[in-house]
């Protein structure tokens, strides 16, 4: 029975490295919505690069790039990126799905890293674009 619950526990810990190993992005690249939706209200997203890596493009001034699963679509991003200053503020989203299944931001966000991107940023939508942005009212492109 020791063993057993040493196991289970070895076996807890290598899925839980692995989960943290999915992710590229760090607690702190995370943008709420709240503040997003707050800066597009003031006004003040003069030095900010919204980009929509999903499906299409709602939040107000996003720009939309497509799904980057598609590796046609990552390679219209890295030629969107080329020519923005690397230490500008990019802030990237999907919303399709919950965060954990989405198969967009992760080759998005690891592309961000691999230009050397030092201000890159994840929009915090854990559920989906409808649940986390567009059910609170925030603002989106016409």
């Amino acid at each position: 029975m020791k063993y057993l619950l040493i196991i289970a526990c070895f076996v807890c810990s290598v899925f839980s490295q692995a989960q943290q190993k999915q992710d590229p992005w760090k607690d702190s690249q995370l943008m709420d919505p709240a503040l997003l939706a707050s800066r597009i209200e003031k006004k003040k997203t003069k030095d900010l690069v919204i980009i929509s890596v999903g499906p299409e493009a709602i939040i107000k001034g996003s720009v939309d790039i497509g799904p980057t699963r598609e590796p046609e679509n990552l390679e219209k991003l890295r030629n969107y990126l080329k020519d923005i200053p690397k230490d500008r503020e990019v802030v990237i989203y999907c919303g399709c799905c919950p965060f954990v299944k989405c198969p967009n931001i992760r080759p998005a966000f690891n592309l961000l890293m691999e230009m050397g991107f030092k201000n890159a940023k994840l929009l915090n939508l854990p559920k989906n674009i409808k649940t986390d942005w567009l059910d609170k009212d925030y603002p989106t492109n016409d």
